[in-house]
């Protein structure tokens, strides 16, 4: 006999009511040649029923006639229980209508005792055993593979080749805020921001080919933008139409965001570096004409018309001197005081400032807040400030008479987000990358101070700040503050 029934003892349990069928059965099973078997009898539906729930043999006999019960209601019953091991049939006589259910149900097998050899029974007991342990290497690979699937922190899913998600993990739906529900019935490709990422995708799709490390960019379903790395690989079986994608996302966005925080510090250094030598070399001319200008007047050696323009060079020298000291002071890390405040509360005093601007323009402002308050350590009068250069620009993107601007709060268990949306003309591409870099500006009059005083403000309060915007689409600005614990 094969090694998988002879290699060791197996525990066998008969299931008849019928004490003499049991002695016949048991004498073909001592006849099989080499055969290492431990025989169980058990004439009671119930006794046999609990073996098989707690698992106690290998391999059961099941006599068709148990009394009130049968068979096949025991064969239910324990399969329904989660019996793993395999079910042999036994029946006085043939009948092809309990050999088709039988099998239909889970049987091993089905067999006529009035036909039974040791040979046959043999055959029987090595293919139920040989199936059973492959049965069970299947699907302890499986439960393998379904853990490793089920707990990845990485997103990975199954898709169709059109990247149409079949099953999904949980970081999957972490990662795109989604329901099991809304993501079966959607694709990658609608959560793709970038019309040339979705193209470039769709063509190696297409191809066949393996996806190798492929950058993208997208958009969960609460609005939050995602950066992600995304390998997958076709599995084609035997049955070509059944192919599909394993799909893995790796979300990189932390990285991005770091990458973005330190280039921009970066660049907020050296412009502090230009302007405090700037300020150092048009300083000392500049106090050598204020100097100068105060020495004419306190001399009276100036009268008439030429006064006037005496008064015009202090004017515009201590205008100078005004811009210096400002551009000094949005170069310098921001001082904060903190405390605890609500965020209701700084964005209500933010909105109160802007408050002649909205009305002016003529925009409607929608505010969305949270029933509970949202406590964080902040400097009330410099995140106000921070708050007011957002909604002022807002403000003015928007279309007179016809702009729109939503301020919400979402609360998180780690951080509190803060969104402000406008439906104005937006910003490119190339502006965006720039935003907020100092004494960089689109406006006409403007020095680009704005935003990079309130980018100075906020990094001061540990909070995150991430703008989506497109030109024609609006602008959204998300600032995230760490939560108060």
């Amino acid at each position: 006999m094969p090694t998988t029934v002879t290699a060791r003892t197996i525990h066998v349990l008969i299931v008849d009511d019928d004490e003499d069928d049991y002695f016949i059965t048991r004498d073909y099973m001592r006849d099989i040649e080499g055969g290492r078997f431990e025989i169980s009898w058990c004439y009671r539906y119930t006794d046999a029923l609990q073996a098989m729930k707690e698992r106690r043999y290998d391999i059961y006999l099941v006599d068709y006639r148990l009394g009130a019960r049968t068979g096949l209601d025991l064969l239910k019953d324990a399969i329904a229980s989660h019996c793993e091991e395999p079910i042999i049939l036994l029946t006085g006589k043939g009948n092809p209508e309990v050999d088709r259910k039988a099998m239909q149900e889970g049987a091993a097998d089905y067999l006529v005792k009035t036909e039974l050899t040791a040979e046959q029974l043999e055959r029987t007991l090595r293919y139920a055993l040989e199936h059973t342990f492959t049965l069970k290497a299947l699907k302890a690979q499986e439960r393998k593979y379904r853990t490793i699937f089920e707990q990845s922190k990485d997103a990975v899913f199954l898709s169709g080749e059109n990247l149409r998600f079949k099953d999904v993990n949980a970081a999957t739906l972490e990662l795109l805020a989604s329901h099991v529900e809304d993501i079966l019935n959607a694709t990658l490709f609608d959560f793709m921001v970038d019309e040339r990422q979705k193209a470039a995708l769709a063509e190696i799709v297409a191809s066949g080919r393996e996806i190798d490390d492929f950058e993208i960019e997208l958009r969960t379903r609460e609005g939050d933008t995602r950066y992600c790395i995304f390998s997958s690989s076709l599995i084609a079986e035997d049955d070509t139409t059944n192919a599909y994608l394993q799909g893995i996302l790796h979300d990189i966005t932390n990285i991005r965001r770091a990458e973005r925080a330190t280039l921009l510090a970066e660049k907020l250094a050296s412009a502090g570096r230009l302007v405090r030598t700037l300020a150092h070399e048009v300083r000392n001319p500049l106090n050598n004409i204020n100097l100068s200008a105060e020495q004419l007047q306190a001399e009276g050696s100036v009268s008439g018309n030429d006064r006037v323009y005496l008064e015009i060079i202090q004017r515009n020298s201590n205008r100078i001197g005004d811009l210096i000291t400002e551009l000094l002071n949005s170069s310098k890390p921001t001082e904060v005081a903190f405390q605890d405040y609500s965020l209701q509360s700084i964005l209500d005093g933010s909105l109160a400032q802007a408050l002649d601007r909205i009305t002016i323009h003529k925009v409607n402002v929608r505010v969305h807040y949270p029933d509970q308050e949202i406590i964080i350590k902040a400097d009330k009068e410099k995140l106000c400030i921070a708050f007011l250069n957002i909604i002022i620009n807002a403000v003015e993107a928007t279309e007179m008479g016809m702009g729109e601007i939503d301020i919400m709060i979402t609360p998180v268990p780690t951080q509190h987000k803060v969104i402000i949306r406008d439906n104005g003309s937006g910003i490119s591409e190339e502006h965006l990358s720039r935003l907020f870099e100092p004494y960089f500006t689109s406006k006409r009059n403007g020095m680009g101070l704005g935003l990079a005083a309130t980018l100075n403000i906020l990094q001061a309060h540990k909070a995150e700040v991430d703008v989506q915007s497109a030109p024609g689409k609006g602008t959204t600005f998300t600032v995230s503050f760490p939560a108060k614990h």
